[in-house]
């Protein structure tokens, strides 16, 4: 008799999951990476009542209401974990379950398992690249992602020095003598990481010229003898100054040889260049009436050294940073942009997975392709916002309590219909 009936209670039940998806969105509040979903309603075919047609139309209520996910940006705020990440932008972090299943996430709060694998804080496998290229010594991201390894409690090989600088000047007020004598030094390791301390001896023998002579401890060589400095043969010569007090001998694109042979650690013979300029082709030693001063050194050599962290930079590139300062890329976070996102589905832990309407995920490096930037030492917060959803609470419990009234009225009317027969 009544359609009101049914109308009511599709309404209450409307209410009741709009209500429930209020209640999962102010739930995730604080997780990281959650992005809120809005319920919409539509509402049920309409009943044409009397001999006109569509004069009066009577709805069924409504339907089982829609709701869709908004991935608007969250605020990214800084963490303390060093394998935290946020993406700023478009994109997902690209991950895989137990079941092999690739999933997607927002949540980039990662942690490095017993193996050196790089995994979400749920357990998933967060996928990129750690193949190196062997000619430009970088990651290779142009082969297929895989699970992330990184090194864990590994030793860096020392690298021998092939290169060094040496940046001072030389008192040009100085007598040609013995007064007149500065030493430089310059530490370089050898393939075995052992360091060895290099001088190099200046005089001043005439106007603008200097004598150079290179040694080093002779208990550093096997045929050396401990404590007395040993000359490296063939680095020796004259460093010739122009009037401006700029070097002129040995010209630009000359650099000095250094050979050193029978090292005592049984290292490789060592083969270095000393190069007395710097790129733009001005000389690092001049000779002005200064005292004679260091001013700086640099080599490419390094020692051994111990793994002491890894941590994930801006970009998405995994850190390795040694005992002795310096820091390798040894990882590429892989991001997906997918064009449809609203498509994918929860399936919680943070985690979305593609359905039949989702877009064809386009994996790729970060900053690329439409991919937002990954943001290191961050975190990106839900996207509820607490105001609107206790606002919506208001709005839908008004509502089950209007269907509920429907409801009760409808009742009285039909007992009092009921009544008209006694």
């Amino acid at each position: 008799m009544f359609t009101s009936f049914s109308t009511a209670l599709s309404a209450l039940d409307a209410m009741s999951t709009a209500i429930d998806v209020v209640g999962n969105n102010l739930a995730n509040l604080n997780t990281p990476g959650f992005k809120d979903s809005t319920t919409y309603f539509r509402d049920l075919v309409t009943e044409s009542l009397g001999a006109g047609l569509g004069e009066t139309q009577v709805g069924f209520g409504t339907g089982t209401p829609m709701t869709i996910r908004h991935f608007t940006q969250g605020a990214i705020q800084s963490s303390t974990g060093v394998l935290d990440a946020a993406i700023a932008g478009d994109g997902f972090f690209v991950v895989d379950n137990a079941q092999g299943n690739q999933l997607y996430t927002r949540a980039g709060s990662f942690q490095v398992d017993n193996t050196g694998t790089l995994r979400t804080n749920t357990g998933e496998l967060v996928q990129g690249w750690t193949t190196m290229d062997g000619t430009t010594g970088k990651v290779d991201t142009n082969m297929v992602i895989s699970n992330i390894v990184v090194p864990v409690g590994g030793v860096k090989q020392p690298t021998a020095t092939s290169n060094m600088t040496l940046d001072f000047n030389l008192n040009s007020a100085a007598a040609a003598d013995a007064t007149s004598d500065h030493t430089e030094t310059i530490k370089v390791y050898d393939t075995l990481g052992s360091s060895h301390t290099l001088t190099v001896n200046l005089e001043k023998t005439g106007a603008n010229q200097w004598s150079y002579a290179v040694t080093m401890p002779g208990e550093d060589l096997a045929g050396g003898t401990a404590g007395t400095p040993t000359a490296i043969s063939g680095a020796s010569g004259t460093l010739t100054f122009g009037t401006d007090g700029q070097l002129t001998s040995p010209a630009n694109g000359s650099p000095i040889p250094i050979a050193i042979t029978g090292l005592a650690d049984g290292a490789s013979d060592m083969s270095m260049n000393w190069n007395p300029y710097n790129a733009a082709g001005a000389g690092r030693i001049t000779q002005f009436g200064q005292p004679s001063a260091p001013e700086a050194s640099s080599q490419d050599g390094s020692p051994a050294s111990q793994l002491t962290r890894v941590g994930l930079a801006n970009g998405g590139q995994l850190l390795a940073q040694y005992s002795d300062g310096t820091q390798v890329v040894v990882g590429q976070v892989a991001m997906a942009n997918i064009r449809n996102p609203e498509s994918l589905i929860a399936v919680g832990n943070n985690n979305y997975q593609a359905s039949a309407l989702t877009a064809t995920p386009a994996i790729g490096v970060p900053n690329t392709g439409g991919r937002g930037d990954i943001q290191g030492g961050s975190i990106e917060s839900s996207t509820v916002d607490i105001a609107q959803e206790f606002t919506n609470l208001i709005v839908l419990q008004r509502g089950y309590q209007a269907n509920s009234r429907v409801v009760t009225t409808a009742d009285t009317l039909s007992q009092e219909t009921i009544n008209l027969i006694h």
